[in-house]
C-alpha cells in the first residue's frame, strides 16, 4: 500500500484490496473514498467487497466514482462534501490516484492558492497541469478565455522585465510585447541600502509603473497563476489566458519573511528593520541615529540571495555612522552569516577586513536567524559549524538588521519551468529554457550561478533580447552571458569597494585600475553609486539604452 499525503486530512493512492484495510486503519485513516467506478479493470475488487472489508477494519467507506479524464465541476463539490462528513484523516483511492488528486484540487481552489495546491500534489507525484486554469477559475470550468495574443510577453516589470521590453522595442519598434506585472509602484531597489544609511531619501529610489513601461508595450496589470509553456499560455489570476509566440520570465525574488518565526510581528518596531523593504530602510537609519550602545546585529540567511552584499553594506554604513560619532567603542557589532565566508570572491575580502577591524565587528559564520521575540530583543540562531552538532543559541540585541531568506515565487517553483529547486532552468550562457526553446528567463529567478544584482539584470536584459531576436529570425542565439555581477560594497560613507565578477569569480573589472581598482576602497566608486547609477538606471538601462552593457556578439560554430 503506497499512500501518498496532500494535507493532514487526506492521503490518496493507487487501487486498493479488501486486504489492504488493516492496513490502512492501523496507519490512522478513519475512513477511505473510493473514487473508481466498479468495472474498470479485470483483476480490480468491487467498491461492495472494499466497504465490507473497510466496515470490518472499523473504518468508514464511501463511493464517488469518476470516468478517467472526466471530472466535473459537481464531482469536485461532491468530493469536497463527502470528505467533511467523513471523519479523517481519510484516504482516497482511484487507479492511480490521480482522480483523487484532481478531486481534491479542484476542490480546494476557493480555499487554498494554486501555489499550495500545485506544491502539494507535485510532492505526492501527481501533475494538475491539465486542470490548471480550472483551479484558477475557483474549481470550475471556464466558459471564456479571453485569450490575448502576443509575439513577446514578458513576466515581471522590475528593473529585467522593463530593461528587457526597451531592448527589445530598441531593436524591432514594431513589436507585440506585453508585460504582465499588478505593482503600481516600481523600485530601485540597489538604492534602499544608501537610505538606511541615510544618504538617500526612501521617495529618491520609486516611481510609478505607468510611468515607466517602455512606450509601444502593452501592461498588463494583473499576477500570474500559472504556465502553459505546451500550449504558449501564461494563466491570469481570474482565469484570464494570454497567449505569446515568446515568453521572457522575469519575476524576481520571494522575500520569505515568515520563515523567521516572531520576525513578521516585529519588523519596524522594537529595533528590528531591514534594507530589504522600502518601508522599512528609513528605520535602518532612524536606528543608526538613535543607537549610542548596545549590541547591534547584522543577519544573512542561506544562499541564494539577492545582492549578498547587501548584509554587510548595512552593517559597514553604520559602523561608520557610529565610528563619526563617536559611540562606536560602545556598540557590539556582530555579523551573523549563515554561510561560512565574508564574501564569495576572495579578491575583495582583504579590503572588507580591513574594515571590519576598523568596526570591530564580530563575524559569526554558520549563524541562521530562525526566530526572534521583538519585545525581548532575544533573536535565536540554529548554529551549524561543519563537523560539529548543529545548536541553537540566544543572542540579546538593542538593534538588529535582518536580511530575509529567500526563495522563487511560489507560481514559478511549481511551474513545469522550474528545476528541482523552484528556479527557472535556463542555459546559463544564451539564458534560453532548457526546454521549452521559445522561453527565455533573467534577473533573480532563475538558475543560472550568477549574483542575483540589478548589474546583472543590466547586462542580461540586452542579451536576452539579442537572442530573442536573433530567434525570429530563424537563427541560433548570438550573444553570451559571462555572469557579470556587481556589489558595490559601501564600506564607508564616501568609500565603497566595488566587486565585479563573473562565474566561477572570474574578476570582471569595468574600469581600469588606474580609475577604479575593485579590491581597494575608492572615493571614484562612491561617486558612481551615489551619482551616476540612479541616472544609468532610470534613463539608461529602462529606456533600452544599453550603456556599458551592449552584448558581445558570438559566432557559433
Amino acid at each position: 500500500m503506497d499512500t501518498k499525503s496532500l494535507t493532514a486530512g487526506l492521503s490518496v493512492s493507487k487501487q486498493v484490496t479488501p486486504e489492504d484495510m488493516k492496513a490502512i486503519k492501523d496507519a490512522g485513516f478513519r475512513a477511505i473514498i473510493c473514487n473508481r467506478p466498479d468495472g474498470e479493470g479485470a483483476d480490480q475488487p468491487t467498491f461492495e467487497e472494499v466497504s465490507k472489508a473497510a466496515t470490518k477494519a472499523g473504518l468508514e467507506a464511501a463511493y464517488l466514482p469518476i470516468v478517467s479524464g472526466k471530472v466535473t465541476d459537481e464531482d469536485a463539490g461532491a468530493f469536497d462534501k463527502t470528505l467533511t462528513e467523513l471523519p479523517g484523516p481519510v484516504l482516497a483511492y482511484c487507479r492511480t490516484g490521480t482522480r483523487s488528486a484532481t478531486l481534491w484540487s479542484l476542490s480546494q481552489a476557493e480555499q487554498r492558492s494554486l501555489a499550495d495546491i500545485l506544491a502539494a500534489t507535485k510532492a505526492a507525484g501527481y501533475d494538475m497541469a491539465g486542470v490548471v486554469r480550472r483551479i484558477v477559475n475557483g474549481g470550475k470550468t471556464p466558459t471564456d478565455t479571453g485569450d490575448a495574443n502576443y509575439e513577446v510577453v514578458i513576466v515581471g516589470a522590475g528593473a529585467g522585465g522593463i530593461a528587457a521590453a526597451a531592448s527589445l522595442k530598441a531593436r524591432k519598434p514594431g513589436l507585440e510585447v506585453a508585460i504582465i506585472d499588478p505593482a503600481d509602484i516600481h523600485y530601485y531597489q540597489p538604492g534602499w541600502t544608501m537610505v538606511g544609511g541615510g544618504i538617500f531619501e526612501a521617495e529618491q529610489t520609486s516611481r510609478t509603473m505607468g510611468s515607466l513601461i517602455p512606450k509601444g508595450v502593452h501592461w498588463i496589470k494583473s499576477a500570474v497563476a500559472a504556465f502553459e509553456p505546451e500550449n504558449n499560455a501564461v494563466i491570469l489570476d481570474g482565469c484570464r489566458v494570454v497567449k505569446y509566440k515568446r515568453l521572457i520570465v522575469c519575476p524576481g525574488i520571494k522575500l520569505d519573511w515568515s520563515r523567521v518565526e516572531g520576525l513578521v510581528d516585529t519588523l519596524g518596531n522594537n529595533g528590528v528593520t531591514s534594507n530589504y523593504r522600502y518601508d522599512l530602510a528609513p528605520y535602518t537609519w532612524k536606528l543608526v541615529e538613535g543607537l549610542k550602545g548596545g549590541r547591534a546585529i547584522f543577519t544573512q540567511p542561506p544562499m541564494p540571495i539577492k545582492c549578498a552584499g547587501a548584509p554587510q553594506k548595512a552593517m559597514y554604513l553604520s559602523g561608520d555612522a557610529w565610528f563619526r560619532r563617536g559611540v562606536l567603542k560602545n556598540i557590539d557589532i556582530q555579523f551573523n552569516n549563515a554561510g561560512g565566508v565574508l564574501f564569495g570572491v576572495k579578491d575583495y575580502v582583504p579590503a572588507l577586513m580591513d574594515y571590519v577591524k576598523k568596526y570591530d565587528a564580530s563575524l559569526n559564520f554558520f549563524h541562521n536567524l530562525v526566530a526572534v521575540d521583538g519585545p525581548a530583543k532575544k533573536a535565536w540562531f540554529d548554529v551549524a559549524k561543519p563537523g560539529t552538532p548543529l545548536e541553537r543559541i540566544e543572542i540579546e540585541f538593542d538593534m538588529m538588521h535582518v536580511c530575509p531568506p529567500q526563495t522563487a515565487p511560489d507560481f514559478i517553483r511549481v511551474s513545469p519551468l522550474a528545476d528541482a529547486a523552484g528556479w527557472v532552468d535556463v542555459d546559463q550562457a544564451t539564458l534560453r529554457h532548457k526546454t521549452y526553446d521559445n522561453v527565455w528567463s533573467l534577473g533573480d529567478v532563475m538558475n543560472a550561478p550568477n549574483a542575483k544584482t540589478m548589474a546583472a539584470a543590466r547586462i542580461q536584459a540586452p542579451i536576452v533580447a539579442e537572442n530573442v531576436v536573433a530567434d525570429m529570425r530563424g537563427g541560433s542565439p548570438v550573444a553570451q552571458y559571462n555572469g557579470y555581477g556587481s556589489c558595490p560594497l559601501t564600506v564607508e560613507r564616501g568609500k565603497i569597494v566595488l566587486a565585479e565578477f563573473g562565474y566561477g569569480g572570474a574578476m570582471l573589472p569595468s574600469f581600469p585600475k588606474a580609475i577604479i581598482d575593485g579590491t581597494k576602497p575608492s572615493r571614484a566608486a562612491w561617486f558612481l553609486k551615489e551619482k551616476m547609477l540612479p541616472p544609468i538606471y532610470w534613463q539608461g538601462m529602462l529606456k533600452g539604452r544599453e550603456w556599458m552593457a551592449k552584448p558581445e556578439k558570438v559566432v557559433v560554430q
